[in-house]
């Protein structure tokens, strides 16, 4: 695993971490509906945490010499609160596969500290789907 291949591969995770962010904030601000508020709540209390992985992430590029991006991935846009948690999980799916193929490539890279790093990114990002994998399980009608 070269050097240049993780930090590209970094870039992508951070561009989706920007993503995330920005699309929680838009979420919690735009979504309506008698669930409003438990659905603002969730969606805001997960910014903290995408952020810090945006951090974490624009940190270890630069220190491995790279230039962090500046360009989220786009958020989907969406009114339905339904499809808000559906575009919520989907992005927290594909971020975890993600994820696990940049541990092994920072193994293969010999970096241990970013291994265990994205451990807690793979955890954090885990327990974003679960929570709402629970939202979406037909306890509240969206239609």
């Amino acid at each position: 695993m070269d050097k240049e291949t993780l930090i590209k591969g970094l870039n992508t995770d951070l561009s989706h971490e920007y993503q995330a962010v920005l699309m929680y904030n838009t979420y919690a601000a735009d979504v309506h509906g008698i669930h409003r508020r438990d659905l603002k709540e969730f969606f805001d209390a997960e910014v903290p945490d995408e952020l810090r992985h945006a951090q974490l992430l624009a940190n270890k590029i630069a220190a491995l010499g790279g230039k962090p991006t500046s360009k989220p991935s786009e958020v989907p846009n969406t009114e339905n609160p339904k499809e808000m948690l559906e575009n919520v999980l989907k992005a927290e799916s594909e971020t975890i596969d993600r994820y696990v193929e940049r541990r092994s490539q920072a193994e293969q890279y010999g970096d241990y500290g970013l291994v265990n790093d994205l451990e807690d990114i793979i955890s954090d990002e885990t327990n974003h789907k679960e929570e709402t994998e629970k939202l979406l399980r037909g306890h509240w009608n969206y239609n």
